[in-house]
């Protein structure tokens, strides 16, 4: 029996009931695979169900404030996936009259949009024959014919495409696609997998050779950058603070955050103080303190912020101050987000 065969039949018996599996819909197909890049399938089901329900249909999510889409995204991460899915939603209301392109060529086109997610909505929406190749594609394919070219090089990029091309089942192109990604997921995880009952088990490359742990192989890219974020949250005698937008093309562009002081390395109170006046034009405090006695690493993929809170208190009113009680209404990191979950003064 064939690669493609053993997929299908596979897929048949083993498939989970995900939402996005009860339609053909491309908007909402779309949805789904842009927030399942990055992120385990089980983090994402609340998410999705949240932005369908707010948003069900194409027109209502362009129709949404940005500030709308990031605070329903917040917790997923890589935020810039939120704001290229409010850009395109715009651009397929306005441009394509509310109705996606269906060709591999035009969807890709759009922002946000790479060859794995194109070539999804054109395979499972539109029947086109396209492979999808995702990190589940890859480790299959690597370990059962035994590939060790790095997937994120160049030359790799270019060999697992055109290997997938080559080995899809055309005729049942939506489910042998999403047929491989799940197996992929389920049977030939990254860790652990269950060769025992894996019907590839016989001609598997990677399973005779005992090289399952090693594919596939992955070029080690940046090393992490350690980075010391001192928050100032700033309280006056109402119980208002103050929260900034994150500006410019760095993490979490556009979300909420307390006033930020950024250090070579941990600072104290002085420290802290001492760089007060040129962060805000206010009176002198009536006290800082810190927050977090406590270590907190926010891990992010190439930066580990060591992340402290100062309270720092006014006896005056804070301009533009916002009610503490407030907070959870802004779109703001995980990481802050966490913080106020907590806050109590």
């Amino acid at each position: 029996m064939n690669f493609s065969r053993i997929i299908l039949e596979w897929y048949e018996q083993n498939k989970r009931l995900l939402p996005w599996r009860r339609t053909k819909e491309p908007y909402r197909i779309w949805l789904s695979e842009i927030m399942l890049q990055q992120t385990r399938v089980a983090q994402g089901i609340p998410y999705y169900m949240k932005f369908v329900e707010a948003f069900p249909k194409v027109q209502d999510l362009a129709a949404a404030s940005e500030e709308q889409v990031l605070k329903l995204w917040q917790g997923l991460g890589y935020y810039s996936r939120a704001r290229n899915l409010h850009a395109t939603a715009k651009i397929i209301t306005e441009k394509y009259n509310g109705k996606f392109p269906d060709t591999y060529k035009e969807l890709l086109q759009l922002k946000g949009i790479g060859d794995y997610t194109a070539s999804a909505i054109a395979s499972i929406c539109f029947g086109r024959p396209e492979a999808v190749v995702d990190g589940n594609v890859y480790r299959v394919l690597a370990r059962y014919y035994g590939i060790d070219l790095p997937i994120n090089s160049s030359e790799g990029v270019l060999y697992f495409k055109e290997l997938a091309k080559d080995i899809m089942d055309a005729k049942n192109i939506r489910d042998y696609n999403q047929g491989i990604m799940e197996f992929g997921a389920l049977q030939c995880a990254p860790k652990n997998p269950d060769c025992g009952s894996c019907p590839l088990q016989k001609s598997c490359v990677a399973f005779a050779t005992n090289s399952i742990d090693n594919l596939p192989v992955k070029i080690k890219k940046n090393k992490v950058r350690n980075r010391y974020f001192n928050y100032l949250v700033l309280v006056d005698e109402n119980k208002q603070t103050l929260l900034q937008q994150r500006k410019g093309s760095g993490i979490w562009q556009n979300l909420y955050e307390f006033p930020l002081l950024e250090s070579e390395k941990y600072i104290d109170q002085g420290e802290v103080a001492g760089n007060l006046k040129e962060l805000v034009s206010l009176q002198e405090p009536s006290e800082i303190y810190l927050y977090n006695e406590s270590k907190i690493v926010h891990k992010l993929s190439h930066q580990h912020l060591h992340t402290r809170f100062w309270i720092i208190t006014f006896e005056s009113n804070l301009e533009n101050g916002i009610q503490i009680a407030e907070l959870h209404k802004y779109p703001v990191p995980v990481l802050i987000a966490d913080f106020i979950k907590t806050f109590k003064i």
